[in-house]
């Protein structure tokens, strides 16, 4: 009983100071940009006593961005936490599997048919994205699933591997067919560029983020479940199939609807569970939250990053977080033994 405790308080201890880290990269973020902000001035303008030009700078460009980052890490970080427990392997996340591929061939054509300028591509592009996703996600689940034994987990990444293969391909050939402002727009949001920087984009994401993650929290007890055997899952009468399919759909969701905002922002999905399950351990309860701010975290440390290292032009907010990612994935990749 004292253990549980002391696991308990170390757990909580953990939670506050996630969100101590992500409410000073807040307000860092705030404070950074081609045109300065003292902590003065931010504080003044937050309250309504900024000037036209401060109010501008803040409540139309930045604030935006950096609830975008937020949301966009939460769900990237949740969804590879889920692929994670579904496929039993530490070292997949969305874009291993082709989802983000998926969805971004599937933007891909919608931009080639009709343009980047609408309103109202703001808010189809989420849907188009989960789509092309969900469509991808079935293709695997159908070519990974064993008729007596159900889905194979080391099938489940070859298979996304050589669907991602296959997308990438046919992506290739339909970038070519793109006019200079599509192409622009489309090598932007490959390379993981945070584009849409208004409130709409948050309008456009935030509705996935409020209906699926508190359903994911809803079934932490079953993610627990389906990270013990098999056959133990069974005999505890849950069914293995049907919840995976569950989880799966979320997970999908949950990347489509980030990467239509922010473009293929890779590795998100892989270090933040990966970092989380160290910190806190995999009871799902407590894991989820940590995963969910630990992905918010990286992405919008690496949105500010990324908008004030070469001012005052900026680079895009994924090659920031490959520079981490990558030498992290070989990392586990080694210590896997794989």
């Amino acid at each position: 009983m004292e253990y549980k405790n002391k696991k308990n308080l170390y757990n909580v201890n953990i939670l506050i100071i996630c969100f101590i880290l992500i409410l000073i990269f807040f307000i860092l973020s705030m404070n950074t940009g081609y045109i300065k902000l003292s902590p003065l001035d931010t504080l003044k303008t937050l309250f309504g006593g900024g000037s036209t030009k401060e109010n501008l700078i803040l409540f139309k460009f930045r604030l935006p961005r950096i609830v975008i980052s937020i949301l966009v890490g939460m769900a990237l970080s949740l969804s590879g936490c889920i692929i994670q427990d579904i496929s039993k392997n530490a070292l997949a996340d969305p874009g291993l599997l082709g989802i983000n591929a998926g969805a971004g061939l599937m933007i891909i054509v919608y931009v080639l048919l009709f343009g980047t300028n609408t309103f109202f591509s703001i808010f189809t592009l989420p849907f188009l994205a989960i789509i092309g996703a969900g469509i991808t996600a079935i293709i695997i689940y159908i070519l990974s699933k064993n008729k007596h034994e159900g889905i194979k987990p080391i099938r489940l990444i070859l298979n996304g591997i050589a669907i991602q293969a296959g997308i990438s391909a046919l992506t290739t050939i339909l970038v070519v067919k793109l006019d200079d402002t599509q192409f622009d727009f489309v090598a932007s949001w490959q390379a993981g560029s945070i584009w849409g920087s208004n409130w709409y984009f948050v309008l456009a994401l935030l509705p996935w983020i409020l209906i699926f993650v508190p359903y994911l929290l809803f079934k932490s007890k079953i993610l627990d479940i389906l990270n013990l055997d098999d056959d133990v899952v069974k005999s505890l009468g849950v069914s293995i199939n049907k919840e995976k399919r569950r989880l799966l759909m979320v997970s999908v969701i949950l990347a489509a609807s980030a990467v239509s905002i922010s473009g293929g922002i890779s590795f998100v999905g892989l270090i933040a569970p990966h970092l989380s399950r160290r910190l806190v351990g995999p009871k799902h309860s407590i894991l989820l939250p940590t995963c969910a701010i630990t992905g918010s975290i990286l992405v919008l440390a690496a949105d500010t990053i990324a908008r004030t290292i070469v001012q005052p032009s900026e680079i895009p907010t994924g090659i920031v977080v490959a520079i981490i990612g990558a030498p992290y994935f070989l990392y586990l990749l080694i210590k896997s033994k794989l």
